[in-house]
């Protein structure tokens, strides 16, 4: 029983290791650099505040689920 509680523990604080919150910029950057790898070409990335997307497609979310990436072609 005390290893079970003891496991519990240790999956518990590495779950939430895990989700850390990940800056915008940095995401940004990532995806920018995956979509020109893949030769797309054309494209804005914009973060803005969750909800604002207004139409736009949404390709991430950032800083803990407050703030979104999105796509558009030009």
């Amino acid at each position: 029983m005390k290893r079970l509680l003891l496991a519990l523990g240790l999956f518990t604080l590495a779950g939430s290791s895990f989700a850390a919150v990940k800056p915008c910029e940095a995401l940004k950057a990532e995806i920018d650099a995956k979509l020109k790898a893949k030769g797309v070409a054309s494209y804005s990335l914009e973060v803005v505040e969750k909800g604002a997307a207004a139409g736009k497609q949404v390709v991430g979310t950032c800083e803990g689920g407050t703030r979104e990436i999105v796509y558009q072609r030009r």
